[in-house]
């Protein structure tokens, strides 16, 4: 037993390595990248409890476990997180990946679900249909604007943003270089809409990273390689088009949605750096927003932010309408 101890304790510490040294920078780990964030905790701890926490076993154990610990998914700031009702004049906003908007619930359910946030900005992914294995356009402005009236709306593709306040400017961060939806699509992944909030401006960047996994491809095909390299490619010019858009941006940021992203890949490790995230102000130790099957295992859906105060922030049911939870947060402008 000890013996096979040890040679797990091994290939965990291998993989972890590697994944340090890969993850963000080879599209082929990608893969990898997928586990559940708890198993760069949980594994090395079984193994510790499998070796008696003695001998070799023990110790390339315990190795994985130094290593791996920042990318476990845990959020210490849960701890301190603030508590208490927000300031008055927080902005409240509210952040979802949609599923495929309503296509497979009933409209008004959708809408009471969105109308029940009172957020003051939303901003939502994944305003779309999905028919056989293509993307198809919707038109719900007219309702959107009807369920939320007086507010401004934005829309690129799949994403769609409304706010309570003015709108100075709009537009994909990617341009996504034709008028059709479908280019808007592809390309604009991230939407960028600057608001006008008393004297100050809020850029709102609504944000739907691509997925990286293939569905229904064999994996020792040339063409799953392909594709799997392919997506890493528009994963990458996304997220350099974002970091070169803010740092340009002299403005409050919001950055927000569903980054098809676990704390533990290095896509995020710039936003980490740059930016705040608004785990900060989360009271979950271990907070989850993506579901598979009956399991919330992975947050894939995160908010990050620049020149703002995150007063409160929560992942909330989606109420059956989505695989995503919900993101709902409240913030003000200008530092403390």
């Amino acid at each position: 037993m000890r013996k096979a101890a040890g040679i797990a304790s091994a290939v965990w510490l291998g993989f972890v390595i590697l994944h340090h040294l890969l993850t963000g920078r080879f599209w082929l780990w990608l893969i990898p990248d997928l586990i559940p964030p708890a198993l760069y905790l949980a594994v090395p701890l079984t193994l510790l409890a499998v070796a008696g926490c003695r001998g070799r076993a023990a110790l390339l154990a315990a190795g994985s476990l130094v290593l791996g610990a920042t990318h476990g998914g845990l959020n210490p700031a849960a701890l301190i997180a603030p508590g208490g009702p927000p300031p008055p004049g927080a902005v409240r906003v509210f952040s979802w990946n949609t599923e495929y908007w309503h296509q497979d619930d009933d409209p008004r359910a959708f809408y009471r679900f969105l109308t029940d946030q009172r957020a003051d900005v939303y901003v939502l992914q994944e305003y779309l249909n999905w028919v056989g294995d293509r993307p198809r356009e919707v038109a719900d402005l007219a309702a959107l604007r009807r369920e939320f009236p007086g507010y401004h709306v934005a829309a690129a593709g799949e994403l769609v943003t409304l706010s309570r306040f003015p709108v100075v400017a709009a537009r994909p961060v990617v341009d996504p270089g034709g008028p059709s939806w479908q280019a808007a699509f592809d390309l604009a992944k991230i939407l960028r809409t600057d608001l006008r909030i008393g004297a100050s401006t809020l850029s709102v960047y609504n944000v739907h990273i691509p997925a990286q996994y293939v569905l229904n491809e064999n994996p020792f095909t040339a063409s799953f390689h392909t594709e799997l390299r392919s997506r890493g490619e528009r994963r990458d010019a996304q997220f350099g088009a974002l970091l070169a858009d803010l740092a340009a941006n002299p403005s409050a940021a919001l950055v927000s949605g569903d980054f098809n992203s676990t704390g533990a890949m290095g896509e995020l490790r710039p936003l980490f750096d740059r930016l705040t995230s608004a785990n900060t102000a989360n009271r979950s130790i271990y907070p989850t927003s993506w579901y598979a099957g009956v399991l919330p295992l992975w947050q894939l859906d995160w908010t990050f932010t620049r020149g703002l105060n995150v007063h409160t922030s929560e992942l909330r049911d989606p109420r059956g309408l989505s695989d995503h939870r919900a993101q709902s947060l409240t913030i003000s402008v200008g530092r403390m």
